[in-house]
C-alpha cells in the first residue's frame, strides 16, 4: 500500500463499527462520501487488498508494442551499441523510423543491462556564502551584453562593479563589447572615487585571468604563468583576484544585471537617449538615485578601502618590453617614439626599455623606473593588448641580454691569428740587402 492508502483500513473499520459517520470518514480521507461508500463495500468483500488502486499492476496504455521493443533492443545491442541515449534516439527516429522518446530508449538500455556511455555526475553540494563584513573587502565585477537602448542605438555591453558587503554599485561603463578598455575604465572609476579594495571577484575571462594552457619557457622556469595586463595591474596594487567557478558564485552582480535591465533601460527610454556617449553621461545621475534605494548597512562600519597611489595612471596601463633601435627609437605597433640622449649624452641603442600604454592613450618609456619620454594620445584611442602577456611581461633575469651595436666592418681581410710572417714571406723578401743587415730576420 501507498502512504495514501495505509490509513484507510482503520478509518473504514471505525465507520463500519458505527464509531464514525461516512461524512467524518470522507473528511479524514479527503474523499467524497460516495467514494467512502464504495470503499466500505470493497473492504467488506476483499478485505485490505480491496482498498488498493484497481490500475495497480496493469500494463501502461501508451507502452511500446512488443515488436518495437524487440527491434529497439536489437539495435541498441548491435548497430547503436556505443551511442548515448540522445544520439541513439535521434538515429532511431531519423534512420529507423521509430518514433520513441529518449526516456524510452534509456529504459530499454537499462533493461538490457547496458551501461551509460557518459556517467552523470551527481549534483555538487553548494552552500550560501556569507557577505563580507566591511565595505571594500570584496568587489564583484562583470559585464552584461543587452539591448540597453532597445533598438534606438547600437548593441552595447555594460561593465560594472558592486560592493559585496553593502551592495553599493561602485562603477558602471558602457562599451561595444566586454574588452580591456572597459574594465580599465571601471577600475579607474573605482580606485579614484573609493580606493583600492582588498580583493576582486570575477569570472574566468581572459582579460582578467589567464585561462589558457600555454606555458612559455620563461613561465616554466618561474613555475607560474605570467598574469594578464590587468592581472599585472591588480598584483602591483596589492589586490587579490578570485575567479568564480559559476555565475551563481557571484550572484550579487548577476542579480544587479536583472535590476538594471529593468530600471536602467526604462530610464534611458524616458530620456530618449540613443547613443553610447549619452548613456555613459547619464550613468552618474542614475547611480546617485539607485544606490540610496538598494544599499544596505555593512556588518562592520569601518571601511577597508586603501588610498590609490599618486601614479595610478602610470600603473593602470599595458606594459611591454622593447629593444632600442640604433637611432634611439622604440616602436609599439604603429606608434614609435624618439628617446632623448641620456646623462653625459648617453645612447640607449641596443638596451631594453619598458613601454607603458596608458588608459588615456599616452605612451610612456621607462628605463630603470625613470621616465625617458612621453607621447600624447592618438585620436579615437582604445586600450587593447598588442601581444600575449607571456611574450612581453617576463622576469628581468629571464630576458635575453641586450646586444651591443655591431661594429663597422674593416675593409682589410682578417689576419690568421697573431702568427709572425715567415722568412720567405713577400713582405720580408721585399727588404733590401742593406736593410737585412741592419734589421736581421729572426727565426
Amino acid at each position: 500500500m501507498s502512504r495514501k492508502e495505509v490509513p484507510r483500513a482503520g478509518l473504514l473499520k471505525a465507520v463500519l463499527a458505527g464509531r464514525a459517520t461516512n461524512a467524518q470518514g470522507a473528511a479524514a480521507l479527503r474523499l467524497s462520501i460516495r467514494q467512502v461508500q464504495r470503499l466500505k463495500v470493497r473492504f467488506q468483500t476483499d478485505g485490505a487488498h480491496g482498498l488498493l488502486h484497481r490500475s495497480r499492476g496493469r500494463p501502461a496504455t501508451p507502452r511500446l508494442p512488443s515488436g518495437v521493443r524487440a527491434q529497439i533492443d536489437a539495435l541498441l545491442q548491435t548497430r547503436y551499441k556505443d551511442f548515448n541515449d540522445c544520439h541513439a534516439t535521434e538515429k532511431l527516429r531519423e534512420v529507423e523510423g521509430l518514433r520513441v522518446s529518449r526516456e524510452s530508449v534509456r529504459q530499454r538500455r537499462r533493461a538490457l543491462g547496458l551501461p551509460a556511455k557518459h556517467r552523470r555526475r551527481p549534483k555538487q553540494h553548494r552552500h550560501r556564502r556569507t557577505p563580507e563584513a566591511r565595505m571594500g573587502q570584496l568587489v564583484q565585477v562583470d559585464g552584461s551584453p543587452f539591448a540597453w537602448l532597445e533598438g534606438r542605438g547600437p548593441a552595447m555591453t555594460l561593465l560594472g562593479a558592486i560592493d559585496d558587503a553593502t551592495s553599493t554599485v561602485l562603477a558602471l561603463h558602457f562599451r561595444p563589447t566586454e574588452d580591456l578598455h572597459g574594465y580599465a575604465v571601471v577600475f579607474q572609476q573605482l580606485f579614484t572615487q573609493y580606493g583600492l579594495p582588498l580583493a576582486v571577484y570575477g569570472d574566468r575571462i581572459n582579460i582578467l585571468v589567464r585561462n589558457d594552457a600555454h606555458w612559455s619557457l620563461a613561465e616554466q622556469l618561474q613555475g607560474a604563468q605570467t598574469p594578464t595586463h590587468l592581472g599585472r595591474v591588480l598584483a602591483d596594487l596589492g589586490i587579490g583576484y578570485l575567479a568564480a567557478g559559476s555565475p551563481e558564485a557571484k550572484g550579487r552582480i548577476e542579480r544587479l544585471w536583472r535590476t538594471l535591465q529593468d530600471r536602467l533601460t526604462s530610464e534611458l527610454r524616458l530620456r530618449h537617449i540613443s547613443t553610447p556617449e549619452g548613456a555613459n553621461a547619464f550613468l552618474p545621475e542614475f547611480l546617485a538615485d539607485l544606490n540610496p534605494r538598494f544599499t544596505r548597512e555593512p556588518a562592520d562600519a569601518a571601511p577597508a578601502w586603501r588610498p590609490a597611489p599618486r601614479d595610478l595612471p602610470l600603473v593602470l596601463s599595458c606594459r611591454y618590453t622593447r629593444q632600442v633601435a640604433r637611432d634611439n627609437t622604440v616602436r609599439l605597433g604603429p606608434r614609435w617614439l624618439q628617446l632623448p640622449p641620456g646623462p653625459q649624452h648617453r645612447s640607449y641603442a641596443g638596451g631594453r626599455v619598458e613601454l607603458r600604454e596608458l588608459l588615456d592613450g599616452r605612451l610612456v618609456v621607462l628605463h630603470e623606473g625613470i621616465v625617458l619620454a612621453t607621447q600624447t594620445a592618438p585620436p579615437a584611442f582604445v586600450l587593447k593588448p598588442r601581444s600575449a602577456p607571456g611574450a612581453e611581461i617576463a622576469a628581468p633575469h629571464l630576458l635575453p641580454a641586450p646586444r651591443s651595436p655591431t661594429p663597422p666592418r674593416s675593409p682589410y681581410p682578417p689576419t690568421r691569428g697573431s702568427a709572425r710572417p715567415t722568412a720567405r714571406h713577400p713582405w720580408r723578401r721585399a727588404l733590401t740587402r742593406d736593410a737585412q743587415l741592419l734589421y736581421p730576420v729572426k727565426g
